[in-house]
């Protein structure tokens, strides 16, 4: 009895992004070798024609098959990659070509479960496969795909999101990676996912809420007073933070205070602050051995329950399960070899 494989199709166009095409087969292809079962995947990269495609890397990749050669089997998982381009003003857009979107939509109703990688979820929004669903995308692109397709709930936080329906979005470049493991762990257990992890010297499967960028690092304001606010949280983020203290800071009103957060940074003050405190909580988590009193203290949180709830809001995991999974064990450093003092001898 041969290897049951199970079909997946990637999708190809002029100008993708390379790891988008060549991250997930890595994942996939170690399944064989970490599992005593016949079983694995199929991985086709399709596209319009069997001419090579042109990465957005300069790296032509040549396609296994056409759309229409695949679209003739029964397809387990079709993967969509994304590309984007960057104009004059260095503003990022997401490429959706109409006839990609077409093709991706006609494979899909032949396909057990589709998933997008990156931008990939504007081709999956084009395609009418993301209306009514929570989907995520690269966070610099997450605002067009909202305001392009409002019956999308986006969330760009997550590095990857699972609905109903199988349909699967992620977010950018690495996260392909861990939306492939998530993959493997539904088709073959949790046990050959961690196995496969190890091999590639990843974690297994980075839970789905966990934040794809850091609060430090959020798109910045256009404003030096918001510049001003942000440096005022991080610095004072064991203290008591109230919209009044905040407002006070800024010498503006409270009302004035939230609409500057919500147009400048897309958030109230509240759920920035939040965001900011579970940021260094998980700092903590990963690198010290702080209690969890310690870190709620440290981070503004002021009780264990309080830092609970935010994690489990934020992240849909506990800080408890958080360090266990990414916990930074440090490395011991190795001791010299101290040379060894020739024995004097007394006659």
């Amino acid at each position: 009895m041969g290897t049951v494989n199970r079909l997946i199709v990637i999708v190809l166009f002029e100008g993708v992004d390379l790891l988008d095409v060549t991250g997930p087969p890595e994942v996939f292809s170690l399944v064989p070798r970490e599992t005593t079962e016949l079983v694995g995947y199929e991985v086709v990269l399709a596209a319009e024609t069997p001419d090579p495609v042109t990465t957005a890397a300069g790296v032509r990749i040549l396609p296994d098959a056409t759309f229409d050669e695949v679209g003739a089997r029964a397809i387990d998982t079709l993967l969509v990659p994304g590309s984007v381009e960057v104009d004059g003003e260095r503003r990022i857009h997401p490429v959706i070509e109409p006839g990609t979107v077409a093709r991706v939509k006609a494979l899909a109703t032949r396909s057990r479960r589709v998933a997008s990688v990156c931008v990939g979820a504007h081709i999956l929004a084009a395609a009418g496969l993301l209306d009514g669903k929570r989907a995520t995308t690269h966070w610099s692109t997450a605002q067009r795909l909202a305001a392009d397709h409002p019956a999308v709930r986006v969330d760009p936080d997550p590095i990857f999101i699972r609905e109903e329906g199988e349909v699967w979005t992620s977010a950018g470049i690495s996260a392909c990676l861990d939306l492939s493991l998530a993959l493997v762990a539904e088709d073959f257990g949790e046990p050959v996912a961690l196995r496969v992890a190890r091999q590639l010297v990843m974690y297994l499967k980075r839970p789905g809420g966990q934040s794809q960028f850091s609060v430090p690092l959020e798109q910045v304001s256009t404003t030096r007073r918001v510049e001003d606010l942000r440096h005022h949280i991080l610095n004072n983020i064991d203290r008591r933070l109230t919209v009044p203290d905040l407002a006070a800071y800024a010498h503006v009103s409270d009302r004035q205070l939230t609409r500057i957060f919500k147009t400048e940074l897309g958030t109230t003050p509240h759920a920035y602050i939040e965001s900011a405190r579970v940021e260094l909580a998980g700092n903590l988590l990963e690198t010290t051995d702080d209690t969890l009193e310690r870190v709620a203290s440290r981070c503004g949180f002021g009780t264990v329950d309080t830092l609970i709830r935010a994690f489990r809001r934020r992240l849909a995991t506990t800080p408890s399960e958080y360090r266990a999974r990414f916990r930074v064990t440090p490395v011991r450093p190795i001791r010299p070899i101290r040379p060894v003092r020739p024995v004097r001898r007394t006659t």
